[in-house]
């Protein structure tokens, strides 16, 4: 294991067990997921998007502990997949429920959303041409604003999903704080880093965002515009 990635501060060499705090924080993922699971199965409009977005959140934690173990650039892809697979799948579920289940009106917020990802990561690629900023943190930009918009479209319609939205969107800004701080605060914690922090933080992010469509946006629910 010569060719190992190494990326963070916690590791200082090759071997499974070098990140010790940064494998076993992926426990939150976990956690996070069995927490909303069954919340989901056990209503009676069970939905399968929704219990396969759940499912994701698991196979993140999974996928990162693989990676913060293997430290292999395979490991590396089951980190980042389903973490991407995920982003995608959430929102497919939030515009099959504000929708009703519209086909038609799924296809064009989806395609909307691709148009914007790929712009945003467009530009994203424009300011790391010189090196990876923010530790690399600036690859999750999409996502942070896609939830910025996510709650005030919620709270300007006057659902109250918007509250679990917001909650995410906050702690989320504090999660990749923590993410981009990890090299530079080496020194600082002893060579532990922050980079477990963007875990735990981040697993809470997954886990609000899962209990904001179970139990404020079940299917039965679409979002309306507040009625004055």
């Amino acid at each position: 294991m010569d060719n190992f990635v190494d990326l963070y501060c916690e590791r200082t060499a090759a071997g499974f067990w070098n990140e010790p705090v940064n494998a076993l924080t992926n426990l939150a993922f976990i956690i996070a997921a069995l927490i909303a699971w069954p919340a989901a199965w056990r209503r009676p409009e069970r939905s399968a998007i929704e219990l396969t977005v759940i499912a994701l959140v698991a196979a993140i934690g999974v996928g990162s502990f693989l990676f913060h173990t293997l430290a292999t650039p395979l490991s590396g892809a089951a980190d980042v997949i389903p973490i991407w697979l995920f982003f995608f799948a959430y929102i497919l579920l939030i515009f099959i429920r504000i929708t009703g289940g519209k086909t038609f009106d799924i296809i064009g917020y989806m395609v909307a959303t691709l148009f914007g990802f790929v712009a945003v990561v467009y530009l994203v690629g424009l300011t790391s041409r010189d090196g990876a900023p923010l530790n690399g943190s600036l690859q999750y930009a999409p996502a942070l604003i896609a939830m910025a918009l996510a709650s005030a479209i919620a709270a300007f319609r006057g659902h109250p999903v918007w509250r679990y939205f917001a909650g995410a969107t906050a702690i989320f800004i504090m999660s990749l704080t923590f993410r981009s701080l990890d090299q530079a605060s080496c020194v600082m914690t002893g060579g532990l880093g922050t980079h477990f922090l963007w875990h735990i933080l981040n697993a809470t992010v997954l886990g609000i965002l899962l209990l904001g469509t179970v139990r404020a946006m079940p299917p039965t629910l679409q979002i309306h515009p507040q009625k004055k």
